[in-house]
């Protein structure tokens, strides 16, 4: 364990750059010696974010500029787009051997290259390396991730879907054929790149689905839920973007097995996270809102009983750039690097 470990971030410039960046500032045992933002080379990252003027950080730098085997890394975070990531993994875990990667990019969260070319459209440029990645959903694959060389962080939809069901699929306390979910995102899970769609004219005073019937994250679930279940889980799956910065809610209706009841399932949940620091279970029949954890890293899962026996409805809400992204990030950085796994997370929701 490093007393204070060298860090780096690629993709400084975007949201979960940023976000990274706000967090490892506050970290006691980090010291950021990398940022990198190939269009913004050159500039100061107060020149990208006004609100790190008053902390030194190093100047934003071009990837390909950048000595692996001499800046001394212990751990890169990669916070690029979908799709770049795999060549500059492939770069770094060969020149710097010692370094930990944590991706939060799609680019290793799929255990089967085949299955990423079909739903990203594009063959795997570094499938040698799929075998050495670890899916970075904390709270269940936490003893993996420890031993982590190159950890795959889970998408932000996925994450508080698959934290409100694997505990029910692991106890085969629901069915896996009846399993809905209906996820709203706001926009920053879209990232920072200049879209039409993403104009605030086009999203302002709206509400609507997208990726309707075939989202990416589809694939992630399905892989992960099957896991859990130990058999072929196909969920049904719905992401709508909503006009607000930050947050993730997820509406899940799930039937228990042998009609079991909503408290039995709100009971296994409790008893699964009653010791996680991250995942709170609230009270039977309270439900949360993404106001309640914005800018933190915690997730709050709440059930209600449907109108119909044996059927629940469960609710999820996470900060998508928090735990959904470079929260959860750092807490599984915490795990590879031997730190205690809340260090530098500590913070309270920002409300209201």
């Amino acid at each position: 364990m490093p007393a204070q470990a060298k860090i780096g971030v690629l993709g400084a410039s975007g949201y979960t750059g940023a976000e990274l960046v706000r967090l490892l500032l506050r970290h006691p045992r980090v010291e950021i010696v990398l940022l990198t933002a190939d269009r913004r080379a050159g500039k100061s990252m107060a020149d990208v974010f006004p609100q790190f003027a008053p902390y030194k950080l190093p100047a934003l730098a071009a990837i390909d500029d950048v000595d692996w085997a001499t800046i001394g890394l212990d751990l890169a975070f990669c916070a690029l787009p979908h799709g770049t990531t795999q060549k500059i993994v492939k770069d770094l875990w060969t020149r710097a051997p010692h370094v930990k990667i944590i991706d939060l990019s799609a680019d290793f969260r799929l255990a089967d290259p085949a299955a990423y070319a079909r739903w990203y459209g594009r063959a795997h440029a570094a499938p040698e390396l799929q075998q050495h990645a670890v899916y970075g959903l904390t709270e269940i694959y936490r003893a993996q991730i420890k031993m982590a060389r190159l950890l795959a962080n889970p998408g932000c939809y996925p994450t508080g879907a698959q934290l409100a069901l694997i505990p029910l699929l692991k106890a085969e306390a629901t069915d896996p054929d009846e399993i809905v979910i209906d996820a709203k995102s706001g926009m920053t899970g879209a990232g920072r790149g200049l879209r039409e769609d993403m104009l605030f004219a086009e999203v302002s005073e709206g509400f609507h689905a997208y990726g309707v019937g075939r989202h990416r994250h589809m694939a992630e679930l399905d892989q992960e839920f099957s896991h859990a279940a130990g058999r072929e889980v196909i969920v049904t799956f719905t992401p709508h973007l909503v006009p607000m910065n930050r947050g993730i809610l997820s509406t899940i209706y799930a039937r228990g097995v042998q009609a079991a009841p909503a408290p039995d399932l709100h009971a296994l949940l409790a008893k699964a996270y009653a010791d996680e620091p991250f995942v709170h279970v609230l009270p039977f029949g309270t439900v949360p809102q993404t106001r309640h954890v914005r800018g933190s890293n915690m997730t709050f899962i709440g059930v209600a009983a449907d109108r119909v026996a044996g059927r629940a409805i469960i609710v999820a809400a996470l900060d998508n750039l928090t735990k959904g992204a470079s929260g959860q990030a750092v807490q599984n950085m915490n795990l590879m690097l031997g730190f205690p796994e809340t260090l530098g997370l500590e913070q309270v929701a920002l409300f209201p």
